[in-house]
C-alpha cells in the first residue's frame, strides 16, 4: 500500500489521516495545528502553528550536527528549554512554545491579524508539496531560511517572525543550564529548534463514527496521532508515555486495547517503536522492535480475542539504510475471523505482493474497503 500515493515520502500526520480513510489533499492543513492540539495548546483563528524538533547546531554557522539532539533529550529537559522561549514577543507577536515528547515541540505564533502558512520549513530535511510535508533524500545540513511561498504580505511577515525567532532561540538555548549540563555529561546540547509544517487552520474532519457507522476509539503515544484522533472524534484511551522499552510499554497498550474494545466497535492503536530504529539506522533494533510488537501485542490480541478482526500496517516506510521516510509501499495484513487467509508465510513486502488485497494506490481507500467486509 502507498499510504498517501506513489512518489510521496509522507510524514506520519498526512499518512495517518490517509490510512484512517481521509484523503489528506482534501483535509490536511499542516502538521503544526494537529501537533499543537495533541499537545494541549488552544488554537484560535489567525494563529500560526509549527511542528518543531530540538536539535544540535553550531551556533555560529547554524550547521546542523544532529536533527534530534542525540535523541536522548528527556521530556523534562525539553520542557525546561521550551519554558525559556515561551512567551517571547517579536514585533508585537507572542510566541508559545510547548514541549511534547522527547525532542519534539510545537511553536505557535499568536496574532490578532491573519498570518500565512505559505512559508517554507527551517528544517532542511523536509519539503512542502502543497500542505503535505515530504522527506527529502538529500539536503544541506544547515538551518534553512524560512521563505515566503507567495507574494502576499502576511506570508512575508510570517517568514520574518519565524527567522527572527529561530536566531533568538539559538542564542537563548545555547547558554541554557540544561545544555551546559548536557555538555558536561558528554551529551549533545539541544540548542536550536528546527520548524516545519506551518498551518493556520484546524482541519475539519467529518466525524469518523458518522463516516463509517461504527464507534471508534484510539490509543496513541505521540501528540500528532493524539491530535488527529481527537479531531476525528475518537474516544481516547490514555496510556503512559513511551519509555523506549517496548517490553515494558507493550503490555499496557495491550491491556488498554482490550478495555477499549469493550467500549467501542473499532480501536486504532499507534505504536512508535520501529520508526525510531529506522531513523537511527539500527537494523537489528528495528527487527527486534517488530518482533516484540508481534509476540506481545499482536499475538495477545489474536489469541485472547479470537472474534476480533485485525488490520496491521504502517503509516510510512523508514528504511534503516536511509534513516528517513521513503516513498516505498508498506505491507498490509488483515485477519477476519472465519475467513481463510492467502497462505502468506511472512509479513514482509515481498510476500505481501502475492496477497489477494492487491496493490493499494492510496491509503485512504483501505479502511472503507475493509469496513465493508467486516
Amino acid at each position: 500500500m502507498y499510504t498517501v500515493g506513489r512518489g510521496y515520502a509522507p510524514e506520519s500526520d498526512s499518512a495517518v489521516i490517509s490510512i484512517l480513510g481521509y484523503d489528506p489533499e482534501k483535509y490536511y492543513t499542516g502538521r503544526g495545528p494537529i501537533e499543537a492540539i495533541g499537545s494541549g495548546v488552544e488554537l484560535k483563528d489567525f494563529f500560526l502553528a509549527l511542528r518543531a524538533n530540538f536539535a544540535t547546531v553550531d551556533p555560529e554557522s547554524m550547521k546542523i550536527i544532529d536533527r534530534r539532539a542525540g535523541r536522548d533529550l528527556s521530556s523534562e529537559e525539553a520542557r525546561e528549554l521550551a519554558s525559556s522561549l515561551d512567551g517571547m514577543e517579536i514585533d508585537g507577536f507572542r510566541i508559545t512554545v510547548r514541549a511534547s515528547v522527547g525532542h519534539r515541540a510545537v511553536v505557535v505564533i499568536e496574532s490578532d491579524v491573519p498570518l500565512s502558512d505559505e512559508i517554507s520549513n527551517t528544517d532542511p530535511a523536509y519539503d512542502k508539496v502543497g500542505h503535505i510535508s515530504v522527506a527529502k533524500k538529500d539536503f544541506s545540513p544547515y538551518i534553512a531560511e524560512c521563505r515566503p511561498l507567495s507574494d502576499r504580505e502576511d506570508a512575508k511577515i510570517s517568514a520574518k517572525i519565524v527567522n527572527i525567532f529561530t536566531k533568538k532561540a539559538v542564542e537563548i538555548l545555547d547558554k541554557h543550564e540544561v545544555n551546559l549540563r548536557r555538555k558536561k555529561e558528554g551529551k549533545l546540547p539541544a540548542n536550536a529548534l528546527l520548524m516545519r509544517d506551518a498551518g493556520n487552520r484546524v482541519p475539519k474532519f467529518e466525524q469518523i463514527n458518522r463516516r463509517f457507522g461504527r464507534s471508534f476509539g484510539a490509543i496513541a503515544e505521540m501528540p500528532v496521532e493524539m491530535g488527529i484522533c481527537k479531531l476525528m472524534g475518537m474516544r481516547e484511551k490514555k496510556v503512559p508515555p513511551p519509555t523506549g522499552d517496548l517490553e515494558r510499554d507493550l503490555p499496557s497498550r495491550l491491556s488498554a486495547t482490550k478495555e477499549l474494545l469493550n467500549e467501542v466497535d473499532v480501536s486504532y492503536v499507534h505504536l512508535k517503536g520501529p520508526d525510531v530504529y529506522g531513523h537511527d539506522g539500527d537494523l537489528m533494533g528495528k527487527v527486534r522492535s517488530i518482533e516484540l510488537i508481534d509476540s506481545i501485542f499482536v499475538r495477545g490480541i489474536a489469541e485472547e480475542l479470537d472474534n476480533v478482526a485485525i488490520l496491521i500496517t504502517s503509516d510510512h516506510a523508514t528504511p534503516w539504510t536511509l534513516k528517513a521516510h521513503s516513498d516505498d509501499p508498506v505491507p498490509v495484513a488483515l485477519r477476519i475471523p472465519g475467513e481463510n487467509g492467502d497462505g502468506i508465510e511472512c509479513f514482509c513486502e515481498r510476500e505481501c505482493l502475492r496477497g489477494s488485497l492487491g496493490t493499494i494506490d492510496h491509503g485512504w481507500t483501505l479502511l472503507p474497503m475493509i469496513m465493508k467486509r467486516i
